[in-house]
């Protein structure tokens, strides 16, 4: 990555900042922006921008993490990671497909709903993604629907972008069933959207892809996704299984 041509100050405030919510002033060219931890869109218009904000200053470690677990119990089956075709859903600028290449996967395919993001995927990390579509998983049109089947991706990975605004349970089962049977599927989610008091969908998504036999889970790993901006520990949950069956795309209304 170039020298920072960026400069970040964080404004004081009283008040507890939450998870995504953390604001930051980033002057660059000459102009001073506020943006919030979640405004990806902005984020990403930064060269290096993101991973300073995530990786360097709050110690986000769930690529690595999650990466490492999904090849480890790759390697423990007849198959290697070099037989993976991953469908990488939540792509952002593209550190995840980076460390899925770095570990042997075949092919990497990004997806992201943030046209920003396939910007610098491709600006910071060209050749990472054999392909990277921006599109809703909701509204897929039938032309990326074709090339995905063709792919036929026998992994899916989906690293910090659950329980938030960014992608919600009905599109993470039109991403799940995409995978081909007994695909692979690597994600990560924050603990509390995977506990009795979740209000986003995910724990009881999750509970009943593992009761009816839709989810087969060889790992559940809880450990620090990051800092926040007060210092206080984010811990998520890396969950490492094998796709049984397509899950009905009406599960989730029937809450």
């Amino acid at each position: 990555m170039n020298k920072r041509k960026f400069k970040v100050q964080i404004p004081e405030t009283d008040d507890d900042v939450l998870q995504g919510e953390e604001q930051f002033i980033i002057e660059y060219n000459g102009e001073k922006t506020r943006v919030r931890a979640h405004d990806y869109d902005k984020i990403y218009t930064v060269p290096g921008l993101y991973e300073y904000l995530f990786y360097d200053k709050y110690k986000c470690k769930s690529p690595e993490v999650v990466c490492s677990l999904l090849e480890k119990e790759v390697n423990k089956t007849s198959m290697a990671t070099s037989d993976l075709k991953v469908l990488d859903v939540g792509a952002g600028n593209g550190m995840v497909g980076e460390k899925l290449k770095s570990t042997g996967a075949d092919t990497v395919v990004g997806l992201d709903i943030i046209e920003e993001a396939a910007e610098a995927a491709e600006r910071d990390r060209p050749g990472v993604y054999a392909d990277f579509f921006t599109e809703d998983l909701t509204r897929l049109p039938d032309s990326v629907k074709e090339k995905l089947e063709k792919l036929s991706p026998n992994c899916l990975t989906v690293v910090a972008a659950l329980g938030f605004d960014d992608i919600p349970p009905d599109a993470f089962i039109e991403a799940y069933n995409m995978i081909s049977e007994p695909g692979w599927v690597a994600f990560n989610i924050k603990d509390e959207f995977y506990s009795p008091d979740d209000r986003t969908g995910f724990s009881l998504l999750i509970d009943r892809m593992l009761d009816d036999g839709f989810f087969e889970m060889n790992v559940k790993k809880r450990y620090r996704h990051r800092f926040c901006q007060d210092g206080t520990p984010l811990h998520y949950y890396a969950v490492i299984g094998r796709k049984k069956k397509d899950i009905p795309v009406n599960m989730v209304l029937s809450y």
